[in-house]
């Protein structure tokens, strides 16, 4: 089976070679670091302690396993593997001096094989969710468990999973434990394949991460507002992961004379944003020196990476993007950790029970692209709903919290379990099972 696998693998690479070969540098991405992709990693040295290797994809991933890092490395080994050049950088920031961070391999069986022989793992814990089958198969030759940690199928992706049936359910059974974000979710992993007995509901990692690494945010704040030359008497709208098309839109929404700060969530995105807005500022454009404000511009386009948070922490107003455009959403939780007024708009899909939360505990609004300019301007005239709204969501988030204790607690029992010479693997109880 994984020579046909790896045939399968070797075909689709040679079907999309012009597309990491060449169409990703000429459209400024770096080339595929292809040598740590299969599997050449510097081995790492003997495990003093059980050794815990997370797989975060990418940026999201990374930041939503960061307390439970901090919690599980005061009795286990941490190795991070990412996928994405901007999960790795991200990875590297928040974890490199204390842990290994690594480049996480294809599904070539061989290169799985170099993966594993160079990181040793004692327990695998997958990020929402990367199931793939030549690396599950060999993490159970080895008896090593492998977990979905903060599980997350979403209904684009379950229909998909369901259709190739035969070819993804053995991966799914492989699985010691999936801890999935909420019942729906829950359901979907056992439809294609995960076993009953290992599926577990804990809700999502992003609660109790919400309100952290705030550290630092109002200063990076007030450098932003100065670098754009920002009037702070004036009301400041934030639209924040915008998707293609959607910066026009809200624009248009925005009354002219309020200041409307928008950064794309995609950086080849920056130039079309920018001339959709003209005349704006760039940040791009004032990296040395503070903006000498132009009192006719009220347009600033935010293309630069990491500077998001210091945005919302300036925002009276912020309107969370790729929820008018049928691109299933971006996340609202970080401008809600701030205590900001927020809206979306109808497409939510990819936060779908974070946002029925929100929703539902009034912390945040919802509407239409057709209704945007009348919330944005009954907001903006209303100080006091803005603080009820801030208010409400971050009661959400607090009644929210406690995933990553639970997630802790579950991936120590399975530990334990490896650890101490039990089958922990595809076969074993999974932690917590009720007798």
């Amino acid at each position: 089976m994984s020579l046909v696998v790896d045939v399968v693998y070797f075909l689709t690479a040679l079907v999309t070679a012009p597309l990491w070969l060449i169409v990703r540098p000429l459209r400024g991405k770096p080339r595929i670091d292809l040598r740590a992709r299969l599997g050449h990693v510097a081995p790492l040295p003997p495990p003093r302690r059980p050794r815990l290797l997370f797989h975060a994809v990418s940026v999201g991933e990374v930041n939503a396993i960061r307390s439970l890092v901090a919690l599980l490395a005061r009795q286990f080994e941490i190795v991070i593997a990412t996928t994405t050049d901007t999960g790795l950088a991200r990875a590297r920031s928040l974890f490199a001096d204390d842990h290994a961070v690594v480049r996480y391999p294809l599904d070539f069986s061989r290169a799985v094989r170099r993966f594993l022989d160079a990181t040793r793992p004692d327990l695998v814990a997958l990020v929402e969710l990367e199931v793939w089958p030549n690396f599950t198969r060999l993490c159970e030759q080895r008896g090593i468990p492998v977990a979905v940690i903060n599980g997350r199928l979403s209904d684009r992706s379950f229909p998909r999973y369901r259709r190739l049936g035969p070819l993804v359910r053995p991966s799914f059974r492989r699985l010691s434990l999936v801890v999935a974000q909420d019942e729906a979710i829950a359901e979907r992993f056992i439809a294609v394949g995960a076993r009953p007995e290992h599926v577990r509901v804990a809700g999502t990692m992003k609660w109790d991460n919400a309100l952290q690494g705030q550290e630092g945010v109002r200063e990076a704040a007030d450098r932003l507002a100065d670098l754009f030359g920002l009037d702070r008497t004036r009301p400041i709208v934030v639209a924040g992961s915008t998707g293609s098309g959607e910066e026009g839109l809200i624009a248009a929404a925005v009354p002219a004379d309020v200041q409307l700060i928008v950064a794309p969530r995609k950086p080849e995105h920056f130039d079309e944003a920018a001339r959709v807005l003209q005349p704006c500022v760039r940040r791009s454009q004032v990296n040395n020196a503070p903006n000498k404000r132009d009192r006719y511009v009220f347009r600033f386009l935010l293309d630069s990476i990491g500077e998001l948070r210091a945005a919302y922490a300036l925002a009276d107003l912020v309107i969370v993007g790729r929820t008018f455009s049928n691109q299933r959403g971006s996340d609202m939780m970080e401008p809600i950790a701030l205590g900001k007024a927020v809206i979306v708009g109808p497409d939510v899909r990819n936060f779908e029970s974070v946002a029925r939360a929100l929703l539902d505990g009034g912390g945040m609004v919802q509407t239409t692209m057709q209704h945007l300019p009348q919330i944005i301007a009954q907001l903006l005239a209303g100080p006091q709903r803005r603080e009820q709204l801030g208010a409400a969501g971050l009661e959400v988030i607090r009644s929210k919290q406690g995933s990553v204790p639970e997630h802790a607690r579950l991936l120590t029992d399975l530990m334990h379990a490896r650890t101490s010479g039990s089958k922990a693997g595809s076969h074993a109880e999974a932690p917590g099972a009720q007798n």
